[in-house]
């Protein structure tokens, strides 16, 4: 089985440049942790020390946030998408 991740332009570095990353895995969790196993420099901007997801790191599934599946635990078929998007903080109070 064959999926995708979507890696953003501002995590690429950590990637060797790739944009997508293709692994096998049967759940969003699965997913991350082959690709944070391949690419350990990534590991801290996807998960805390908790291991828990960074608060400012949106995963999609396709087009739908895991937070309104079952998380981590949302299960992957062939030719998903796992889209990791960062949240963008910043702007003006004026």
């Amino acid at each position: 089985m064959s999926i995708s991740i979507e890696i953003p332009t501002a995590f690429r570095r950590f990637t060797e440049g790739a944009p997508r990353i293709d692994c096998a895995a049967a759940t969003v969790a699965a997913a991350l942790n082959e690709l944070t196993t391949r690419f350990p420099a990534l590991s801290r901007h996807v998960r805390d020390d908790s291991g828990q997801i960074r608060q400012f790191l949106n995963i999609y599934l396709n087009d739908e946030d895991i937070r309104f599946l079952n998380g981590e635990s949302s299960l992957l078929k062939e030719g998903d998408r796992v889209l990791l998007v960062p949240s963008i903080a910043g702007g003006s109070s004026s």
